[in-house]
């Protein structure tokens, strides 16, 4: 009992630790940039997630990508590692609501390849900028478009390529490509390697997301969304971090269109950054020796589970009072695409 005991005040104090260490705070609506006072990025153990939370032009992809640039720039300006788009961003996360056929082929269109000029400008950004960039767009893809993003290295490559797993089928998510994986990449930052993985959006809402990218290693987990945020799924993504002792970061579209509330958490779940409502860089700084500390010692995570009596999560089983209807009218089926 008295190691026991020992070990759970040891975790207690590394808690606190990484709760102390977390140096940005909320910032209310009015405030249009957040980052720390003391600029933790300078010092090696601090990893700068520059937190996007812009209003897009429409679906004009051009445009779009001008305003990322400046937002690229800012941030460089003021020491990121990495620059995470909200959802979509090539075309403002815009949908449709008319499931026509001649509508939706129309939406489609709008799709970019990952080796095409939009995301060609992106690249060259990041090698001359020496930031990292979590571009998010419409991209084309066999048979339908995914709704993916891209990580793109401080050299311009890029280092992952990930597809919405969990589209919004209720929506007009129902015509895209879902995802196939779960990737986490080893991102080289000046600060050394980092494990990042990426989710996007209503992935969040799903446990397994999180925790697929925590088994395959992930230190920072990167989410571009476009929803409402309230408190309950603000606490949800809160408890990602916790149950899964990964840091979690997260950009949303700002009022008008959504409501903002760009948020971070460090792997204890203590709050990094919180934005308001307005447009804004919102700086999180993930301290990584303090995390990679916690991780290690951490009651959570992969510490203590029993994945052997985890079966029935992967077996199909009659979804009864839970079977849905997909956007086009068509019964859900989770593995049909």
């Amino acid at each position: 009992m008295s190691d026991r005991r020992h070990f759970l005040k040891l975790v207690g104090t590394t808690g606190g630790l990484v709760a102390g260490q977390a140096m940005i705070r909320a910032g209310g609506p009015e405030n249009h940039s957040t980052e720390s006072k003391s600029n933790p990025s300078a010092s090696a153990n601090f990893l700068r997630v520059a937190l996007m939370q812009a209003i897009p032009a429409g679906n004009d992809q051009e445009r779009n990508l001008q305003i990322a640039e400046s937002f690229c720039r800012q941030a460089a300006d003021r020491g990121s590692d990495i620059l995470l788009m909200p959802e979509m961003w090539n075309i403002g996360y815009r949908g449709f609501t008319d499931f026509d056929q001649q509508t939706v082929s129309a939406w489609r269109q709008q799709a970019t390849p990952v080796d095409g000029a939009w995301v060609g400008r992106l690249r060259e950004l990041a090698k001359e900028l020496d930031l990292a960039i979590a571009a998010t767009y419409l991209q084309r893809y066999h048979p339908h478009p995914r709704n993916a993003v891209s990580l793109i290295d401080r050299h311009g490559e890029i280092v992952l390529t990930y597809g919405k797993v969990h589209t919004c089928d209720f929506a007009f998510e129902a015509a895209l490509t879902p995802g196939t994986e779960w990737q986490v990449v080893d991102l080289d930052t000046k600060h050394g390697s980092v494990c990042v993985g990426a989710m996007i959006c209503f992935d969040r809402e799903f446990p397994e997301s999180a925790r697929s990218l925590m088994l395959a290693g992930a230190e920072v987990v990167l989410t571009p969304n476009a929803c409402l945020l309230d408190s309950l799924r603000l606490a949800q993504f809160q408890v990602r971090a916790y149950e899964n002792s990964t840091a979690m970061v997260m950009t949303n579209y700002p009022a008008p269109q959504n409501n903002g509330c760009s948020v971070a958490f460090d792997a204890a779940g203590t709050q990094i950054v919180k934005a308001g409502e307005a447009q804004g860089l919102h700086y999180a700084d993930i301290d990584l020796a303090s995390l990679r500390f916690y991780r290690e010692r951490s009651l959570w995570g992969n510490a203590w589970r029993r994945p052997h009596r985890y079966d029935v999560l992967t077996q199909a089983a009659d979804r009864g009072v839970f079977q849905r209807e997909d956007a086009f009218g068509n019964p859900f089926e989770p593995s049909s695409r």
